[in-house]
């Protein structure tokens, strides 16, 4: 079995972008993200993949899933469906989902891990992450930030497991 987490960062409402871009920017998380999935598989859509400051992400392996026969990205892992892009997934290591929205919910059956940046102010969006059922996920990890001189908004690093 491949071991997928998905990353995400989400505002109170679930929201998580609006015009295929980011609602905030906090350097933490994404430091965090760096450090998290650096010499991993991150698995993405094709909007998710253009929306990126820099592609493809260095050190790690990119994989963008798209519904176009045969279309290539340089330097990047196709994949032509949520089943072609598992059986592509790294067998020994942790895999990363990082959006968007729709590459999300198709996943969010199979992981088995959540990585969640949850900003605690809502936003105006038209992506939002799908509802975390607490009878599927158990909290395992919560790192409260009230002090972060960047930005207005509290924040919190939270990881959810599979129940």
């Amino acid at each position: 079995m491949k071991d997928i987490s998905i990353i995400v960062a989400i505002a109170s409402n679930y929201a998580i972008g609006k015009d295929n871009d980011l609602l905030w920017h906090i350097s933490n998380d994404l430091q965090r993200f760096k450090r998290i999935t650096e010499g991993h598989f991150i698995i993405m859509g094709k909007k998710t993949y253009y929306s990126l400051p820099r592609r493809p992400l260095p050190k790690r392996t990119n994989m963008v899933i798209t519904d176009v026969a045969n279309e290539q990205i340089d330097d990047c892992l196709m994949a032509y469906s949520i089943e072609d892009a598992v059986n592509k997934m790294d067998i020994n290591n942790e895999n990363f989902v990082i959006g968007g929205g729709s590459i999300y919910k198709q996943f969010m059956p199979i992981a088995n891990k959540l990585y969640i940046t949850r900003v605690h102010k809502d936003y105006e969006a038209d992506t939002f992450f799908p509802e975390i059922s607490l009878t599927e996920w158990k909290l395992s990890e919560k790192i409260d930030v009230d002090d972060d001189k960047q930005n207005d908004f509290k924040y919190s690093f939270e990881i959810y497991e599979r129940v």
